[in-house]
């Protein structure tokens, strides 16, 4: 019995390497949006998405995350102050138990 192959094709997937590698050659202006997707074999249609992308974004690099960094360790030390009262609840709690449990069962 012979098999045929699907004619389907697969999309190619780009790593972020090389579609910021695209965008940034669509950036720079150099070449045509056709040229480029000749070169690197990507739909003019989705190098105009991934120069978009790289525009929205490039604020991102120079955001200052200290205050974000600030915060979320403000939060983790919220949240194991929390967990210590939690285990410091039910330490309190064992031991009543225990000795409620030694008047029935003196040992």
């Amino acid at each position: 019995m012979v098999r045929l192959k699907s004619m389907t094709k697969q999309p190619r997937t780009f790593s972020p390497q090389e579609k910021a590698q695209v965008a940034l050659t669509a950036l720079k202006g150099e070449k045509t949006i056709a040229q480029i997707s000749s070169d690197y074999q990507v739909h003019p249609t989705q190098i105009g998405h991934w120069r978009k992308q790289v525009l929205d974004n490039v604020a991102e690099l120079f955001k200052d995350n200290r205050k974000k960094e600030k915060q979320k360790e403000f939060n983790r030390q919220i949240e194991l102050e929390n967990l210590y009262k939690i285990i410091g609840q039910r330490d309190t709690e064992l031991d009543w138990l225990k000795k409620k449990l030694s008047v029935f069962d003196p040992r």
